[in-house]
């Protein structure tokens, strides 16, 4: 099956290979990596999952709600609801836009229909370009 491109940011993907160079065993974050277009961080839409982007999920097989925030692992919080980048999930959902879906299956064996439904806090749209 072949993947849309995602877009990064430059920062993102200066920061994201450089993850990978310290890391064997990050495949899922390396292959949409390698999907990636690169843009600057001031040209990036404002509803795109970025790193360290809050935003809004529907869970679209069991009809639930939720947030969360992708981040680099040393940030990662399952309390705070900050999932790292490195974990496959993470990774997947990095690059969508709000409306995007993808399918994943869950460590319980099933696979959800997630859709990004809002970005809540983005730092390129914050004018945070330092992340």
């Amino acid at each position: 099956m072949k993947h849309k491109t995602i877009i990064l940011t430059e920062t993102d993907y200066q920061r994201l290979n450089s993850l990978l160079s310290q890391h064997s065993n990050l495949e899922d974050l390396e292959n949409e990596i390698e999907r990636a277009h690169i843009m600057s961080g001031s040209e990036i839409p404002s509803d795109l999952v970025t790193m360290d982007t809050t935003f809004k999920y529907l869970n679209v097989t069991d009809n639930k709600m939720g947030e969360m925030t992708i981040v680099y692992p040393q940030n990662a919080n399952s309390g705070e609801k900050k999932i790292s980048v490195t974990a496959p999930l993470g990774s997947a959902l990095l690059g969508l836009r709000v409306g995007e879906e993808i399918d994943w299956k869950f460590p319980d064996g099933i696979t959800r229909k997630l859709k990004v439904l809002e970005v809540v806090h983005q730092p390129e749209m914050q004018g945070d370009l330092r992340h």
